[in-house]
């Protein structure tokens, strides 16, 4: 195949599903099938292209390295027998042509199309007996803010093989929301021999009552009364590590935000913190006594 792109071959996008590219590589199969048409030669190159371009599109690890790695890196670091390996061709022509599809593919001779011949005699006889690793598994992780920020070990349990798997985790500093850990052997095990898949845990934070994360800065809401605007103040906020006291300049408007530089989140494998921000919600009041409706009416006169 060269290096042509194997989503070209497929003709799906790069953001396409599992589902949509098994759906596609299902119709081209059949359409391109060597028996099925009359320009043999010109579908067998076809048909081939599609195998290979599916063998590695539909197998989640090889897909990550060819994302990675492009096209050309691809094909520099496997081979053609790597990029078969754990291929099922046996379901997969069962899906396609049901028990008649693996005799049509294998017939070979007259009218019968070949895949030892297609693909390599011994890589196809083998293939069945490859070892093969296992299934990833994928664990949706869910950690407070403070874990996110601080890091820290948890104890989580998840089903494997129909029984129930205890592992401690470390959770690193800084960690981002949508961040992947891996944790190698985790995942199920593998066939013939192979290695067990690997489990990997996908990061989510819980929602914080007094903080929200953006990126690695902090934003905190603090009340304050008009006044207190007005003339200036200063105000007692939460940090993750306590309380700091902050200096509030006359004339400050609501929404406004103060920095409070490196009381953030810290950075995920690097040095440093983001910063917090604290935001100033200048409060209202909602009734009025009639001394205090009287002083607001004559700072109105004055247009404040």
């Amino acid at each position: 195949m060269a290096t042509r792109d194997y989503y070209s071959v497929l003709g799906v996008s790069k953001n396409a599903s599992d589902e949509e590219i098994k759906r596609v590589y299902r119709k081209l199969a059949m359409k391109y099938h060597p028996d099925r048409n009359p320009n043999r030669k010109e579908a067998e190159e076809r048909f081939k292209e599609i195998n290979e371009a599916y063998a590695v599109l539909s197998d989640k690890e090889k897909r990550k390295q060819y994302d990675t790695f492009g096209a050309e890196g691809f094909r520099q670091r496997f081979t053609q027998e790597d990029i078969f390996r754990g291929f099922d061709f046996e379901e997969i022509l069962s899906n396609l042509f049901g028990g008649r599809g693996k005799r049509e593919f294998r017939s070979g001779g007259r009218g019968g199309f070949d895949f030892g011949d297609f693909f390599g005699q011994t890589a196809y006889q083998d293939m069945g007996r490859m070892p093969q690793k296992g299934e990833d598994i994928l664990y949706e992780l869910s950690v407070s803010l403070e874990e996110s920020a601080f890091g820290g070990e948890k104890k989580i349990s998840y089903r494997k093989n129909g029984k129930i798997e205890e592992v401690s985790v470390k959770i690193p500093r800084g960690i981002p929301p949508g961040k992947k850990l891996r944790l190698s052997g985790k995942g199920m095990e593998g066939k013939n021999g192979g290695p067990p898949g690997d489990l990997y845990l996908q990061i989510s934070i819980k929602e914080h009552p007094v903080f929200i994360r953006e990126g690695d800065d902090l934003i905190v809401d603090k009340e304050i009364n008009f006044s207190e605007a007005v003339l200036g103040t200063t105000v007692e906020v939460p940090t993750l590590e306590g309380k700091k006291i902050v200096k509030v300049p006359p004339g400050t408007q609501s929404h406004t935000k103060m920095r409070l530089k490196g009381l953030g989140i810290p950075h995920f494998q690097g040095e440093g913190r983001g910063d917090e921000y604290v935001r100033m919600i200048v409060r209202v009041p909602k009734k009025l006594t009639e001394k205090s409706r009287k002083v607001i009416e004559e700072l109105a006169k004055e247009g404040i």
